[in-house]
């Protein structure tokens, strides 16, 4: 695996702790539909989120939700619709992002949860 994809899967695994701790129910991760992915599908309260994580090493070229591009935000929404509709799924969805930066000289990272962080179209 490159050491991109591990980090990404660490900051994967961080983000559904943080969420699980945070009292969400996981209902999918790693959801693909058409060559799209969701990373993470949760439940707050009655209110399904989709979860973007986006991690990074370090932040001198960009903020790791600087990095979400019209294209992948488009890929997202196209592969939750397809999650709602294969689940018959009727309730309000919105659209989360969570972004890591890992701090190597103390081995914490630093988090932002960016609640509500993109719409879907009508």
């Amino acid at each position: 695996m490159a050491r991109h994809n591990k980090l990404g899967q660490k900051g994967e695994d961080k983000a559904a702790a943080y969420l699980l701790d945070n009292g969400y129910r996981l209902a999918a991760r790693n959801f693909r539909y058409d060559h799209k992915e969701i990373d993470i599908i949760a439940w707050d309260d009655d209110q399904l989120v989709i979860v973007e994580v986006r991690t990074r090493d370090s932040d001198i070229h960009e903020h790791p939700r600087d990095s979400l591009t019209p294209t992948k935000i488009n890929a997202i929404i196209y592969a939750a619709e397809a999650y709602i509709m294969q689940n018959e799924l009727d309730c309000e969805t919105r659209f989360d992002l969570i972004c890591w930066l890992p701090n190597k000289k103390d081995e914490e990272w630093e988090m932002e949860h960016i609640v509500d962080a993109f719409h879907s179209t009508p």
